[in-house]
């Protein structure tokens, strides 16, 4: 039988803003939880905090950013994008594949426009 190939991946969620702190990691855990049920494993978690969007998404201005380095098995990553889109409380999700973990995250603030 042929061995499944993990790969490395970066994952960038945002979370709803309007969660309570409890809900917050429910919701996160879901997350993480997901990987782990699809023989991945969590390298390294930078958790952003909660910060002012980029644009509005769905009437939301602020959400919680968090960046996960993770390897998975590459079959796995779709069941994982369509179990995302399901997550109520997930506000917008983005995975990279990646050679190596970054051990610190710098988030540099965005300037706003002229005219906003």
């Amino acid at each position: 039988m042929a061995r499944e190939r993990k790969q490395l991946y970066e994952g960038m969620y945002i979370l709803s803003a309007t969660l309570s702190e409890e809900s917050r990691k429910k919701a996160f855990a879901k997350i993480t939880d997901g990987i782990a049920a699809k023989s991945g494993e969590i390298h390294k978690i930078h958790e952003r905090g909660r910060t002012r969007l980029a644009y509005e998404i769905d009437g939301k201005r602020e959400g919680f950013y968090y960046v996960l380095y993770f390897s998975l098995p590459t079959v796995a990553v779709k069941e994982l994008w369509k179990e995302y889109q399901l997550h109520e409380d997930l506000i917008r999700f983005m995975t990279l594949r990646t050679e190596h973990v970054l051990e610190n995250l710098e988030f540099v603030p965005i300037k706003p426009q002229v005219g906003q």
